[in-house]
């Protein structure tokens, strides 16, 4: 054995998760060893991290004290996703272990997906196409609106937001944005407001901001009654920045003209409390409401350049 081929095999990560099978050559690249048990139990994980330098984990369970416990080597925990509202990350940074993201890996998909929202939306495609497979022939009824001249607000300018303005460049329409934390991050052609701005200009509003405590409904009642004009809107972030009784009861006065979500507030359908399911039975059956099941990132391409994000990162740590 030469004295790389050595090196190769002291990092081991455990990966909890289906992953794309291009994961395995490209972590070995970099010599790290992949454990791979993607039907392992979220019980069984605390014990099997002992011995091990990651974690690779997608949405299978918390990442938390207890999980790691036993992790007596580890240096990283990895998500092959763009959100991190999995993983506590401040019990990380406690024991200096490194929190991964790899939310560079499927912007382009959740750019391509929101803009397809927004066309479903305001050209009533998705209810174009349930009626006429029910033999139902209408058009005059669903005669839509242009995105051209419209003014779309990003709320989150992040990776997703930025992938959403880009697609929506060639529209013709007005741009603008508000993220609370990293302003500077707006640049030409799309123009950096506040919120008070944003709700009192937009036409559009699209959610790309992460779920953490200070947005648990972020968009309340209060925000929805804040803009200045009927509004379309779209979230395709996390459900839980969302209130759900609000967002429903702004579809019903008019206040919003129709909405898609990529995410619901529980996306767990067959648990949902009495008020959820309320609210559930409205949204999917309302006209001017598009539901789809969390799948704005979720692309053949996405699933490959997740790895190829987590692997650069995990490679730069170690």
């Amino acid at each position: 054995m030469t004295q790389n081929s050595a090196l190769r095999t002291t990092t081991k990560v455990l990966i909890i998760d289906e992953m794309h099978p291009s994961i395995f050559p490209m972590l070995e690249s970099i010599g790290v060893e992949a454990d791979y048990r993607p039907t392992i139990k979220p019980i069984e994980v605390c014990e099997a991290l002992a011995g091990f330098d990651g974690l690779i984990v997608r949405s299978k369970m918390r990442i938390t004290s207890e999980t790691i416990k036993y992790a007596d080597k580890l240096k990283f925990v990895a998500r092959a996703g763009a959100g991190v509202d999995n993983i506590d990350a401040e019990v990380l940074e406690a024991r200096g272990i490194a929190l991964l993201a790899a939310n560079e890996g499927n912007r382009q998909a959740v750019g391509e997906f929101t803009l397809g929202l927004l066309l479903s939306l305001t050209r009533n495609i998705a209810r174009g196409d349930r009626e006429v497979r029910n033999k139902v022939w209408l058009r005059e009824e669903n005669r839509g609106e242009e995105i051209s001249g419209k003014t779309i607000g990003i709320i989150g300018y992040g990776n997703m937001g930025q992938s959403f303005a880009k697609v929506l460049q060639g529209f013709g329409c007005h741009i603008i944005a508000y993220d609370k934390f990293a302003p500077e991050k707006v640049s030409a052609p799309v123009e950096q407001v506040s919120l008070d701005v944003l709700l009192a200009e937009a036409d559009v509003v699209s959610l790309h901001i992460p779920f953490i405590p200070e947005n648990h409904h972020f968009a309340d009642d209060a925000f929805f009654n804040g803009f200045k004009k009927p509004i379309w809107f779209l979230n395709t972030s996390r459900g839980e920045v969302v209130d759900q009784t609000a967002l429903v009861e702004h579809l019903k006065n008019g206040t919003i003209k129709g909405a898609a979500l990529d995410v619901l507030e529980n996306e767990k359908l067959q648990t949902l409390t009495e008020k959820q399911l309320s609210n559930y039975n409205f949204l999917a059956q309302a006209q001017n409401v598009v539901l789809t099941p969390h799948i704005g990132g979720w692309t053949h391409e996405s699933y490959i350049k997740i790895n190829e994000v987590l692997v650069q990162k995990i490679k730069a740590i170690l």
